[in-house]
């Protein structure tokens, strides 16, 4: 298997790893890269560009990964939206401890009144569902989305228990954004507070002029081996993604039917909890300018970076139902994401991709991949790629 890219002296274990998803894993195409004091110290992609190459064309035809190759991120994406909010309060613009109804008063309905902009990033705002699915053009209108959470009733009471949030979340902080910024679109905000600052080559609403950069996703199946088995869901929580009346079924179809992950009119949605579009560098850049500086230029101050990666929530998640643990809009780490170590926080995305940052090694860290599985925390491939990562690290000398 070809792999392209560099890796500095002492990460040739992540380059390893990386070939082995390829060998043994089923990966099709991917990258991963890796700052570590805000210095790249991986950068590696390998495969196709497409999931799967055209139809009329042989495998070793198809289109390579190049460097600038971008893929969708799915909720990886929240860990960049999580941070407009954060920013918004650094500056002043947003109180995390104000109700959502301060900001938006049409959102006090139905006993939401108390519910804080906290709750939201913490997800513990009782609105993982909405009882009214929408489509996915409905989905990409900023106003339609906005209506429906405010029409939403709690399925809690708001603050008193977490659940994780995989479209609403999304949908409440473009809300917000868009009310305390004076009607700017979240998607708008993140290119110009976060990734033109950074040179990021990460987008949520991707604009016409990279569509040409980004490859078609698709489903494909792990191969079997006996380490498959761990990777597949326990019953509590196969069965509750099969019942339709269940927080979990009704919490994922809040946009039905699922939105075509390849389709250009929702990748041009700004949709800051599930369709955010990028390359490894760019969300292993992303995460490295929250910890730290990186070439002049630094998100998170030290008392936002610290609310950020304060536990919120732990416990039984009544959507995902698991254990899961979560700070101000990221993932700590936990069995339910395992992260390089107790310090880390970021998100996983649904099938495969990563973002997250450990302030404690200074390590920051991005994965994407065109071969979504039926993994929604804890992919196989990226937890490889950390494990390796985290054995280089620990060597003396590294």
């Amino acid at each position: 298997m070809d792999v392209n890219g560099t890796v500095a002296e002492g990460f040739e274990p992540v380059r390893d790893a990386f070939v082995r998803n390829f060998e043994a894993l089923g990966e099709r195409g991917a990258a991963v890269a890796v700052y570590r004091d805000g210095r790249r110290v991986v950068d590696l992609w390998g495969g196709t560009r497409d999931v799967d190459g055209p139809a009329d064309s042989a495998p070793w035809e198809a289109a390579p990964w190049e460097r600038d190759t971008a893929h969708v991120m799915h909720s990886a994406t929240k860990g960049v939206g999580a941070a407009a909010l954060l920013l918004l309060h650094e500056r002043g613009q947003l109180d995390l401890d104000a109700p959502v109804a301060e900001y938006w008063p049409e959102f006090k309905s139905r006993g939401k009144e108390r519910l804080l902009v906290r709750h939201v990033l913490s997800h513990r705002a009782g609105v993982p569902v909405v009882d009214h699915p929408l489509t996915p053009a409905e989905a990409a209108d900023p106003d339609r989305t906005a209506g429906a959470i405010a029409a939403q009733a709690p399925l809690w009471e708001p603050g008193t228990d977490h659940g994780y949030h995989p479209h609403t979340f999304g949908w409440i902080l473009a809300e917000l954004v868009r009310r305390v910024t004076g009607g700017r679109g979240v998607g708008e905000w993140i290119a110009t507070e976060i990734s033109a600052p950074l040179g990021l080559d990460l987008w949520v609403g991707l604009p016409e002029a990279a569509a040409h950069r980004v490859g078609r996703v698709g489903r494909v199946s792990p191969p079997e081996s006996p380490n498959a088995l761990r990777t597949r869901p326990k019953r509590a929580v196969a069965e509750a993604y099969k019942d339709p009346d269940s927080t979990t079924t009704r919490a994922f179809a809040a946009i039905t039917p699922p939105p075509d992950d390849n389709d250009p009119a929702y990748r041009a949605a700004a949709l800051p909890a599930s369709n955010g579009i990028a390359t490894a560098e760019g969300l292993a850049r992303f995460y490295a300018a929250l910890i730290g500086e990186v070439d002049g230029v630094r998100l998170f101050s030290p008392a936002t970076l610290s609310a950020a990666r304060t536990e919120e929530s732990a416990g039984p998640d009544r959507t995902l139902v698991i254990s899961t643990r979560f700070g101000l809009g990221y993932m700590l780490h936990g069995t339910a994401s395992p992260l390089l170590g107790p310090a880390s926080f970021g998100h996983p995305g649904r099938g495969g991709p990563l973002g997250f940052a450990d302030p404690e090694s200074g390590i920051a860290f991005g994965y994407v991949t065109n071969g979504f599985r039926k993994t929604v925390t804890a992919d196989p491939r990226a937890q490889a790629l950390v494990r390796a990562v985290r054995a280089t690290i620990s060597r003396p000398g590294t």
